[in-house]
């Protein structure tokens, strides 16, 4: 069974950055699409950023957009969502998650019903 491990979240500035780093274990080995997801108290759980399998295709929310910059690691299995320039209205828990399906392998799912594996969560605080 999958499961995803995140880290790396904290407190900082604004204008400030950090890196969100997510493991991925068990399964078959498999390579997964991959996202990120935030949700903010009182918000709906809301799509950050994803991308797919092989060939580096990626997808961002309209508010991060050249802020904010997902990669991986598949010999590590490891996704990677640097952020920079972060905003007080970046503040929200962060949650790594997994697309399952084969065979899809360029495509990077934005959508939360895409997703079939969660991680625990990592909060960010992003202070004014």
């Amino acid at each position: 069974q999958v499961q995803l491990v995140e880290s790396g979240g904290g407190l900082v500035q604004a204008g400030g950055s950090l890196r969100l780093s997510c493991a991925a274990s068990g399964g078959t080995g498999s390579m997964y699409i991959m996202g990120w997801f935030r949700q903010a108290p009182g918000k709906e759980r809301e799509f950050v950023a994803s991308i797919s399998k092989i060939g580096g295709r990626t997808a961002y929310a309209d508010s991060v957009k050249g802020r904010f910059t997902i990669s991986r690691d598949n010999a590590k299995n490891t996704v990677i969502l640097q952020m920079n320039n972060l905003k007080p209205e970046d503040t929200a828990v962060y949650y790594c998650a997994a697309d399952l399906r084969s065979g899809v392998l360029w495509y990077a799912s934005t959508s939360r019903g895409e997703y079939d594996v969660w991680g625990q969560g990592t909060q960010v605080t992003v202070s004014s």
